[in-house]
């Protein structure tokens, strides 16, 4: 059962402003590279679904950082369809995100007020989304779709609309500018942050000092 409602991830979500994106069959792996995360400043973690008993991994993780980083937000992503989507929510997800606009999963999220974030790609996909409850829309691929200036221009007719974009974002002051001053609720960094050499090498205190990082210039970037 999710431990934080769906309100709290969303003010969660705006409040660190970064969502890091990962998977990793192993479990071990996927520790350390959310205690780096954790530890360089994040509170949201999206772990992706992907590959055979992804869940089954998922579900060893969480356990342990329900009991080591108690205010560590988990959620999953890259779901497509409502039985993945229960299997981690049984399993103990925060927040539910799809690539795509799967209406069917809005129903069984909204039942037990979990966070259900749809990837869309046009303002009607956007509106739909909210029409069923959705709190916060996903933009995938971020940049393909259309970038800060898709979001720009969305927000111009709806202000309300709080964006997520994942796909084109990078940990820089000149991306996340371009991003959050088009107004950006939050945003999903996955391979830009987490990089291949990072898992190869095993280097998670780069990690840590990459995400610190990366903290800090948002943290610039919304006080200017």
């Amino acid at each position: 059962m999710a431990r934080f409602s769906r309100i709290e991830v969303v003010i969660k979500m705006k409040e660190t402003g970064i969502v890091p994106v990962f998977y990793h069959p192993d479990p071990d792996i996927c520790l350390e590279v959310i205690k780096s995360c954790y530890n360089g400043g994040l509170r949201v973690f999206e772990f992706t679904n992907r590959g055979d008993f992804a869940h089954e991994v998922f579900a060893e993780v969480n356990k342990k950082i329900i009991n080591t980083f108690p205010d560590m937000i988990m959620g999953a992503g890259s779901v497509i369809d409502v039985p993945t989507a229960v299997l981690y929510m049984q399993t103990g997800a925060n927040f539910i995100v799809s690539p795509g606009l799967h209406e069917d999963m809005a129903s069984v999220c909204n039942l037990r007020k979990i966070l259900w974030s749809p990837g869309c790609g046009s303002v009607t996909e956007i509106s739909r989304a909210e029409e069923l409850g959705a709190e916060v829309v996903k933009i995938f691929p971020g940049s393909q779709v259309g970038g800060p200036k898709f979001v720009a221009a969305v927000r111009g007719p709806k202000p309300w609309t709080s964006i997520m974009p994942t796909g084109g974002v990078e940990p820089t002051e000149e991306n996340l500018s371009a991003w959050f001053n088009a107004g950006v609720h939050c945003v999903g960094m996955g391979s830009q942050l987490i990089t291949k050499d990072i898992i190869k090498n095993r280097d998670f205190d780069l990690l840590e000092k990459t995400v610190k990082n990366t903290v800090d210039i948002l943290k610039n970037i919304r006080n200017l």
